[in-house]
C-alpha cells in the first residue's frame, strides 16, 4: 500500500467498532499514514439496503477508494452496489465472511436474496471465510469464489471472523491490506 492509497472499510449488520478487526485495521492504516474511511452506515442495527446503497455510492463517488474491505453484510451490500449504474472499479476488494446469498433473517431481509452481478468491479479480489461460520457454508463460499474465479482462503474455527470469535487485531488482514510480506 502506498501512502496515496485510500482504504474504505465497510462494516456489516450492527457495525464493527472496537475491538472488531475492522476498527483495528482502520487504526493500523491511519498509523501508517494511509488514508482510511470507516463510516458508520445508516441505522446499522436495522439496516435498509436502499439507504446503504445510496450512502455508499455517495462515499465511493467522493472518497474514490483504491481498496475496499467488506465484512459480513457489507459483502452483500457490495453485490448490490455492483448492480448500480456508474459503479466504479476499485484496485482491490477484500470479502471477509460474506453471508449466504439466501440468508433468511428478518432484520436484514431487504438485502436478500442477493444478486450475483456480472462484475465485482475490482481488479483484484480476496475472499476469506471460516469453516464454521454460522452465516455461510464453505461450499457456498467456494461456489461464489469459483463463479468469479477468485481465491478463497478458509480459516479453521474462526466463526464469523468478528470480535465475538476473537478477531480483534488480525495480522493476516492487516498484512494483506498493507501489502506486508
Amino acid at each position: 500500500m502506498s501512502r496515496n492509497d485510500k482504504v474504505l472499510i465497510l462494516h456489516g449488520w450492527g457495525g464493527s467498532d472496537a475491538p472488531h478487526w475492522q476498527a483495528e485495521l482502520a487504526a493500523e492504516v491511519a498509523r501508517n499514514y494511509g488514508t482510511v474511511s470507516f463510516p458508520l452506515l445508516d441505522n446499522c442495527h436495522f439496516p435498509s439496503k436502499n439507504r446503504w446503497v445510496t450512502q455508499v455510492m455517495q462515499l465511493l463517488k467522493e472518497f474514490k477508494p483504491d481498496t475496499v474491505v467488506c465484512h459480513s453484510l457489507a459483502n452483500t451490500l457490495w453485490l448490490w452496489l455492483c448492480e448500480e449504474d456508474g459503479m466504479n472499479t476499485v484496485e482491490r476488494l477484500f470479502m471477509v465472511s460474506p453471508p449466504s446469498l439466501d440468508t433468511e433473517e428478518k432484520t436484514i431481509k431487504t438485502f436478500f436474496p442477493a444478486p450475483m452481478p456480472t462484475s465485482l468491479h475490482a481488479k483484484e479480489v480476496h475472499m476469506i471465510v471460516s469453516d464454521n461460520d454460522p452465516w455461510v457454508s464453505v461450499d457456498e463460499a467456494a461456489k461464489i469464489a469459483s463463479h468469479y474465479n477468485i481465491p478463497l482462503k478458509v480459516i479453521e474455527n474462526a466463526g464469523h471472523i468478528n470480535a465475538d470469535s476473537g478477531y480483534g487485531k488480525w495480522e493476516l488482514i492487516e498484512n494483506l491490506v498493507m501489502e506486508k510480506k
